[in-house]
This record gives structure tokens, C-alpha cells and sequence, in this order.
């Protein structure tokens, strides 16, 4: 691993220990690029190998993967395992229970709110429950193809419906269970559900959601569809939950009517599995749509590989299953490898006490542990304190995922919560920074603006030549948005919509959003290396740079710093910051405006709307869709305080 932070930053490597290499699956690098070429060069015979530790009613009939990339050439499209017939929901449960005998293995140690409320479910408890709920699904008319919304916080319903639906045939749609009712109401719309799981209530910290009240608010019943509503006194406060007879159904009472027997239903390796919202560049959302038998082969083989999966381990992934991490790495990746999870109702990291995290991995002795470089900042504040009343010493491996990780926090992650002994891995799904080579069947390069492959040391813009497993298929309903966004800038490559930069070793760094790369006066600038510049100052919490257009460059550097406690912003600090990034990037990347940020705009998963950003700078205040923001006052205090950095 290579991590950045000094001006030799490249020269600094840190090895996994060599008792962690010994049974590894990838165990060095040798190994690796043998897997790789395999993988690149004969995709079919690589994939077939993954592929035969799972279960097929019916085997592929042609080539494992099939695609077109060039827009020029006809409709973009990818097939992996074409003419095959499998179900998701038998493979991650099913197989584990029946023929790897895994049944009274532990599926998931789920926490509560409080660390009163826990419990623990097998992979035959798992099974019966989904099944059940399946059952449920079929009795209020769902059928395979239907779309089904789920709007649920971190409770083992959630997965229980999830994969109900994927043993059926239903198609889910997971709607983060922080969003606001318009933003509900807009994903169910736009993707037909004919019906929605949601629950009572659920405390965050202190703070009571009323998610039954807010899925009302503008989901009509003639408008949306039929809700199925839990109960849960366990997990729930007892809250005044509305009701309509008409189309509420309350799932104790229909989950202790039905059977725990569900026989699969059968699908093609292309059927859809999910639809998962995410926002897009215009602020309306876009519906990405995942299919069967890709989404199964690539996220098992993500899962084994990069967190190196062994029988004895306990995983915990930190992350919301209502988002692409959580589906991919809370619930089908751990349960096609059989692996124990820990599954935590999403809250603050701090609550009940700043010590949850630590008290979390001591009391189940986590091996693998999986969260956000937020979170990690966050618990940085407390300093080493909290941690040394636990004992971390079951952690293996540590991972990050979800947004940029400064120099800073890695090193803090690394020497503090691992110890200088556990590797710290990443994944990429188009919204993370790594530094790394690329995964099995993941062939990049890096283009110049004019559509020209560099080589060697490079800078510019991420494209992949050739598909993978577990590549969306499409933007739900809108083919025309999805090739668009994804393959009209550079015909004949799949664009993640990411910056890159290959150093003289290869490795790729992922430096930010191609939104976030902002060119200067002919210079192409990653706003990520700006943001840690600044972040190093020792008076600076936490940086956003965006582009503001420019009559002379074209376009010049906004930043936003929020400062660190007692720390006070004046033109002093200013022309310091200016000094810094200066001194550590260059000239070209002087900021031309730094406004102070009592707090940023973000998602409740920790991203920051850099969208809104850029639209505050540029004085724009028709913002599109803020259904997503954490705290949308943050956004008005930022514009009162543009005034005296841009007016």
C-alpha cells in the first residue's frame, strides 16, 4: 500500500504482516498479477472458475461476458453468463444451509440503537425469515419483475425483505431510511413499486424518526402503492403510527400467517435484481439498475478477495445498506461466502458514548473492520483515549470506503485503531479514492481531454476499455441517460466520471470527481490533492475546493475550509492557506477565493454535495433536489457568508 502525505510520498510502502500472507487468497503480488492477466486475458475461462461455487439451474450458453461500449456502433449493452439460470437468494442462503451445512453458523450479531437491544441470527433463522416474508410479498400479489420499495433503517427486516424479494423475482428498491418524504415518493414513482416496507419509528441517537409519518407525508395511497408496516418493540419506541386500513398491513401480523417454505423462483442471469438511487449531476436522482448472476459473481469475489474472507472471521461494515457499500458488502457479498456479519441500526458513531465503535469490535471480536473516512475524522477529534479502554487486538484488516481519505486520517486509522499491523484496504464503486491496481477483470486507462490514451506516468481522466461482472446495466427507464453519462464522452470506454493519476510504479490514484478536476488556465487540477493540502494547516478541520468561473483562467479555485475548534478565520489565515497550497502544489492551484464553513453540506452518509457547493460559489440558488442533505440550514448560512468572500 501507498499512502500520500509527504513530498516522498511514493517511496513509502506499507506491507501486511507476513502471518496475514500466509493463508491469504491473493497472498502477494506475484500472485496477483497472475490472477489479473488471467482475468484480462481469458475472461470467459477466469469468470467460469468463480462462477462453479455457486449454483446454476441452467448453465451459460455463450460467452461468459458480452458487451458494446462504442455509441457510434449501436445501444450500449453488457450480458455476463447469458442463457444461464440462477437465484440470488438460493446462493447466499440455501447453498450455505443445505449443502455447506452452515446453518447454525451466525449470519449476523445485530446491535441496536442502544447496546441493550442485540441479538443474534443464524443462517437457518435468516432463511425461514426470508422465506416467511417472501410468502408475504406473494400474498399481496408481487410477482417477479415487480418493483418493491423498502424504506427501513439498519433492523434485520431489512434484509430479510431485501432478499425475500431476490427469491421471488421482485426487483427492491432501498431508500435510505434518512430521506425526506418527497425524495421517497420521487424513487417509488419513478420506479412503479406497487408496494412499501417501512417501519413505525426508529431512534438515531436521541433523536426519534417517525418513518411511517414521513412515507404519508406525499405517498398517497392512490399515487404509490400498498405499505407493509413493522412493529418492532424491541427495537421501536411505541410513537403514534397513522394508519389506513385501506392499504397499511402490519408484518407481525402477516409473518406469523405463513410458512417458513418458499420455493426460488428461477431467473436469467440478466433479470434485474435491484434498482439503487443515486444523485445525479442535475440533482434528479438516477435509478442504477443491477442485474442476477453479475451482481453475484462480482460482489462474492470482491468480498473474498479484498477483505480476504476467512471461516473464522467476524466482518463489520459500518456502512447503510441503503446504499450501493451496504448492498454489496452488508448483505450479498458477506452471505455468498458464508461469512458473520455485524449489522448496527445506522446512528452517530459517538452515541451512546464516543467508546461504541471500539465496544462494538471488543465484544464480538471483529477481525475485518470496514467504515468511512467521516466517521474516522469524527472519532480523530476524541484523540487515542476511547480506544485504549478496549482491546482491538482481534482486527486483522481495516477498510474505507465512500469518499476521499485525507493523508491525516489514513495514518490515524493505520497507527491508532490498527496498530501499525492491519492493512487498510478500499473499493471502488465510483465514489472512493484509492491508490491500487486494478481489481480481477477491471482493465483501466487514463485519457487526455482529446480522447488520446496516455501512457506511463499520467494525469487525466478514468475510462475502462472492457466490462466486468458486476457493471450497472442501466439507469432505470432512461437508456438515453445512462449512455450519456457513461460512454458519449469517450466512444468505445465506459467513463466512471473520476480523475486519475498513474504514477511511475502504476499504481492509479483516483484524485476525484471528472466534476471535481478543475482545469486552469490549460492545467488540470484534482480538487482532492488541493483539499488535502489545505486540510494539513493545523487551524483547518475539513476542506471542499469546487471551480468558479473565471473571465481570464476560464475557470479559478473556491474553497471552503471549516475550522478547527477555537480557531478564528481572518485574512491572516487566508493568505496562510494560500502560502500552503502554494508550497505544496504549485502556483497554478493559489485558491482565488477561501470562504469560511461553519459546516458543509452533506449527505447523511458523510458525502459532501459538491454540486451545491460549486452552485454556492457561483451565486446559483436554484439548488434542484436537497432532499438528500443532511442539514439543509448549513446550505443558507453558506450563502450568508458568501457575500464577504465573493461578492
Amino acid at each position: 500500500m501507498v499512502v500520500p502525505g509527504s513530498q516522498h510520498a511514493e517511496d513509502k510502502m506499507y506491507h501486511p504482516p507476513e502471518g496475514l500472507q500466509k493463508d491469504a487468497h491473493v497472498p502477494d503480488f506475484r500472485c496477483y498479477l497472475e490472477l489479473y492477466k488471467k482475468s484480462i486475458e481469458e475472461p470467459d475461462v477466469f469468470w467460469k472458475e468463480v462462477a462453479s461455487d455457486f449454483y446454476w439451474k441452467k448453465p451459460p450458453t455463450g460467452q461468459i461476458l458480452q458487451y458494446n461500449f462504442d455509441v457510434t456502433k449501436g445501444n450500449i449493452y453488457v450480458k455476463c453468463m447469458e442463457g444461464a439460470t440462477t437465484n440470488m437468494c438460493y446462493n447466499v442462503l440455501d447453498r450455505n444451509v443445505n449443502d455447506k451445512n452452515l446453518g447454525e453458523r451466525v449470519a449476523f450479531y445485530w446491535e441496536g440503537n442502544s447496546p441493550d437491544h442485540h441479538m443474534a441470527i443464524t443462517y437457518s433463522q435468516l432463511l425461514g425469515q426470508v422465506c416467511r416474508c417472501a410468502n408475504v410479498l406473494k400474498q399481496m400479489g408481487v410477482r417477479k419483475g415487480d418493483r418493491v420499495a423498502i424504506y427501513l433503517p439498519m433492523i434485520p427486516e431489512l434484509v430479510y425483505t431485501m432478499l425475500a424479494c431476490t427469491r421471488i423475482g421482485a426487483v427492491h428498491s432501498i431508500v435510505f431510511a434518512g430521506f425526506s418524504s418527497e425524495s421517497l415518493c420521487e424513487r417509488i414513482l419513478d420506479s412503479q413499486c406497487s408496494i412499501l416496507v417501512t417501519a413505525d419509528g426508529v431512534h438515531r441517537g436521541e433523536k426519534l424518526i417517525n418513518l411511517k409519518q414521513i412515507a404519508d407525508e406525499q405517498c398517497e395511497p392512490e399515487s404509490c402503492c400498498i405499505s407493509c408496516v413493522g412493529r418492532s418493540p424491541v427495537v421501536f419506541p411505541v410513537v403514534q403510527t397513522p394508519w389506513d386500513a385501506a392499504c397499511d398491513v402490519c408484518w407481525e401480523e402477516v409473518m406469523g400467517q405463513v410458512s417458513e417454505q418458499c420455493e426460488p423462483e428461477w431467473l436469467d442471469a440478466e433479470d434485474p435484481l435491484f434498482i439503487l438511487y443515486t444523485s445525479g449531476s442535475t440533482g434528479k436522482p438516477k435509478g442504477v439498475l443491477h442485474t442476477v448472476a453479475g451482481y453475484l459473481l462480482y460482489t462474492s469475489l470482491t468480498f473474498k478477495c479484498v477483505f480476504d474472507h476467512q471461516p473464522d472471521d467476524v466482518y463489520w461494515c459500518t456502512a447503510d445498506i441503503g446504499w450501493i457499500t451496504g448492498h454489496s458488502y452488508i448483505t450479498y457479498g458477506p452471505l455468498a461466502n458464508g461469512a458473520t456479519s455485524i449489522l448496527v441500526i445506522e446512528g452517530i458513531p459517538v452515541h451512546p458514548h464516543v467508546g461504541r465503535f471500539w465496544e462494538v469490535i471488543e465484544k464480538y471480536r471483529v477481525t475485518k473492520f470496514y467504515t468511512a473516512p467521516t466517521a474516522i475524522r469524527l472519532l480523530m477529534k476524541y484523540g487515542k483515549e476511547p480506544l485504549q479502554k478496549y482491546d482491538l487486538s482481534s482486527l486483522r484488516i481495516l477498510g474505507t470506503v465512500g469518499e476521499p481519505i485525507n493523508p491525516e486520517a489514513w495514518h490515524w486509522y493505520y497507527e491508532v485503531v490498527g496498530q501499525k499491523r492491519c492493512p487498510v484496504v478500499d473499493t471502488f464503486w465510483q465514489t472512493e479514492t484509492v491508490s491500487t491496481f486494478p481489481f480481477f477483470g477491471v482493465d483501466p486507462t487514463i485519457l487526455n481531454e482529446h480522447g488520446e490514451e496516455l501512457e506511463g506516468e499520467a494525469e487525466g481522466y478514468l475510462v475502462f476499455r472492457q466490462p466486468w461482472p458486476g457493471i450497472m446495466r442501466t439507469v432505470y427507464g432512461n437508456q438515453e441517460r445512462f449512455e450519456n453519462t457513461y460512454f458519449k464522452k469517450f466512444p468505445g470506454f465506459y467513463v466512471t466520471g473520476d480523475g486519475c493519476r498513474r504514477d511511475r510504479d502504476g499504481y492509479y490514484w483516483i484524485t476525484g470527481r471528472i466534476d471535481d478536476m478543475i482545469n486552469v488556465s490549460g492545467h488540470l487540477l484534482s480538487t482532492a490533492e488541493i483539499e488535502s493540502a489545505l486540510t494539513e494547516h493545523g487551524a483547518v478541520a475539513e476542506a471542499a475546493v469546487v471551480s468558479r468561473p473565471h473571465t481570464v483562467k476560464g475557470e479559478c479555485l473556491y474553497c471552503f475550509v471549516t475550522l478547527k475548534d477555537c480557531r478564528e478565520f481572518n485574512r491572516t489565515l487566508v493568505d496562510e492557506l494560500k502560502r500552503q497550497v502554494r508550497e505544496k502544489i504549485g502556483p497554478i492551484a493559489t485558491p482565488d477565493f477561501i470562504q469560511n464553513a461553519p459546516g458543509l453540506p452533506k449527505t447523511r452518509s458523510g458525502k459532501i454535495m459538491r454540486r451545491v457547493l460549486r452552485q454556492i460559489a457561483r451565486n446559483e440558488k436554484d439548488l434542484g433536489d436537497l432532499s438528500t442533505l443532511a442539514d439543509p440550514k448549513v446550505v443558507e448560512v453558506l450563502f450568508s457568508q458568501r457575500w464577504e468572500t465573493a461578492a
